[in-house]
């Protein structure tokens, strides 16, 4: 009988999503589900970490922000309100918003600001999406603070068959004791490269390792025998993470919220804006201390200064006679064991050609075999000439700046979602398709080429269900980088990637087009290059973007449009009454 309700659930589903995407204005799903509401207040909050005090920007006064927890298939409005005088927005990552681009949330790119005293309500329905997102600011570099978890649950059993004693959030973030915001319009005003953070967290806590952090630390206790799942999400400004248990071993079920083909590991790497789905069974034997370290690292690829700290949390076993201790203090036996070294690139490359997509009947890999347009952009850091009676602190006394195909991205003062829909024209649709001139990029000096950039809103514009595969090539200027580049709007495929140049005609030849993963970020390798395939099914307009917060200010970006298809089911929808307005 539960064979048959099963059945029947799935095939409710499918019914309802072609009901959506027929136009129809429905507010019936599954039997059991209805709207699900959720309330934000923007506002400050006095928070203490790192024997530092200062108004953190939080949502409803937490820090992480609360979770959003529903059901695939369920109707979602989450109304945003700004109880600050600056400007903000909410971007929901990961989720597609099939015809409700008004709700994606990037700043100028599908809505205008929220302004201090004002509301927005987003609203979407999560559509064939199952499992671990996250939510954050996508106004400058707020989303710091200002973000949290994302949890779809499925309407189907997980396709895996081992109990799960417990599902855990785990949010990976950075702490800044200045105020992160005049981090940024330092870095903007002179040019140079921002101040690092001064901890990593784990659930919004440094751990013991940090100045005044004993208190501070984060403590998950498990039960011998049974097995857990840790839904881990990197909400870091500026860094790509390592993540292990010291003495367990991960199993990887689920990325961005893909099941994937289950396989064993050490340790994850998980960059800014990844979900990473993991379990382990505590079966250990721990110490007297009754606990194992969970530690938290940066995998480092830039020459920047950055954070070379480790963050530390603990699995405390409830089930072992421990020592008395007022504050968590590290076991005496392998604290870090497990955890890779800071640059580590080898093993993050074999961690991520582990990935792969499900690809069985319930859950297929629906990866596009040919494709209608490839697009080659290259994603560089850029240095560019100090404009006259200026001061500049980048490097030789320039300024730094990011680019794609040598387009450094600049945000209209205008929503582009809303000027496409009136028809009005505030940007170009002539983003290049390929580098304006062709190079080694990868093996170019890293100071000496002419790396200044041009400045525009340039935009590719594709036709509705255009299958796109996009390389995204990494570039020698001032230093390979490993780039977490974002898509909204669409999941991809990850067809192929590789060190050095891509080779247009030999690469191809050994992509997979059976099983790639499905992500909505990609970590493009340090010196090489990532290829992604999708179908551009979403009418819209859609930001693509480097995670880290630095390379998008520096304008590492570009949009593109998807024009309306022949149906009504593959339009855009009009605006919302309370879209703001600039």
């Amino acid at each position: 009988m539960e064979g048959l309700c099963q059945h029947y659930r799935f095939f409710f589903a499918i019914t309802l999503q072609v009901l959506l995407l027929a136009g129809l204005d429905l507010q019936l799903s599954y039997s059991s589900t209805t709207t699900q509401s959720f309330h934000f207040n923007v506002e400050w909050k006095k928070v203490s970490r790192l024997c530092h005090t200062k108004p953190l920007l939080t949502v409803n006064g937490e820090y992480p922000g609360p979770t959003i927890a529903v059901h695939e298939g369920d109707n979602v409005e989450i109304k945003v309100t700004n109880n600050m005088a600056m400007n903000t927005t909410i971007h929901w990552h990961g989720i597609r918003q099939l015809r409700t681009g008004w709700a994606d949330g990037p700043a100028y790119i599908t809505q205008c600001p929220i302004r201090g005293g004002q509301s927005y309500t987003y609203k979407f329905t999560v559509i064939d999406q199952r499992g671990t997102l996250l939510w954050h600011a996508h106004y400058g570099w707020q989303r710091s603070s200002v973000h949290g978890s994302f949890i779809i649950h499925p309407r189907m059993p997980y396709p895996f068959s081992v109990p799960i004693q417990s599902e855990v959030p785990i949010i990976l973030g950075e702490w800044w004791n200045a105020e992160v915001a005049a981090v940024e319009n330092e870095m903007m005003l002179y040019g140079g490269g921002p101040n690092s953070s001064d901890a990593y967290t784990i659930n919004g806590l440094p751990g013991p390792l940090y100045p005044c952090s004993n208190k501070d630390t984060y403590i998950q206790t498990v039960e011998h025998g049974k097995t857990y799942m840790l839904r881990i999400i990197n909400a870091a400004l500026n860094n790509e993470l390592f993540f292990a248990i010291a003495k367990h071993t991960l199993t990887v079920v689920e990325v961005d919220a893909v099941y994937t083909r289950p396989f064993t590991t050490t340790a994850i790497m998980v960059a800014p804006g990844q979900t990473t789905n993991v379990l382990f069974t505590a079966n250990r034997i721990p110490d007297s201390s009754g606990m194992f370290v969970m530690a938290v690292t940066p995998y480092i690829t830039s020459i920047f200064p950055f954070n070379n700290s480790t963050s530390v949390g603990f699995l405390r076993y409830s089930n072992f006679r421990t020592e008395t201790s007022e504050t968590p203090f590290l076991p005496r036996s392998s604290a870090f064991h497990n955890l890779p070294e800071m640059r580590d690139t080898a093993f993050a490359t074999r961690f991520s050609k582990k990935i792969r997509s499900l690809a069985s009947p319930e859950y297929p890999c629906h990866v596009p075999k040919k494709i209608d347009k490839r697009v080659i952009t290259t994603i560089s850091l850029n240095l560019q000439d100090c404009p006259a009676n200026k001061t500049c602190k980048g490097y030789e006394d320039k300024r730094f700046f990011a680019s794609m195909n040598n387009q450094s991205f600049v945000r209209p003062l205008k929503s582009i979602l809303e000027y496409h829909y009136k028809n009005f024209t505030a940007y170009s649709l002539d983003f290049p398709e390929k580098p304006p001139n062709a190079f080694d990029y990868t093996g170019v000096d890293p100071v000496k080429e002419n790396m200044n950039t041009e400045f525009g809103t340039r935009l590719l514009i594709l036709p509705y269900g255009t299958k796109i595969e996009i390389v995204l090539q990494d570039t020698g200027f001032l230093n390979v980088e490993n780039h977490p580049i974002h898509v909204h709007g669409h999941n991809f495929f990850i067809v192929g990637s590789g060190f050095g140049n891509f080779d247009a005609i030999k690469d191809p030849k050994n992509y997979n087009l059976v099983n790639p993963p499905e992500r909505n970020t990609v970590a493009v390798p340090a010196g090489g290059w990532a290829a992604i395939r999708f179908n551009a099914d979403n009418p819209g307009v859609w930001f693509i973007h480097c995670h880290l917060e630095e390379h998008t200010s520096w304008g590492l970006a570009m949009a593109f449009i998807v024009k309306n298809g022949p149906e009504q089911s593959q339009s855009l929808l009009p605006p919302p009454q309370d879209l703001p307005s600039c």
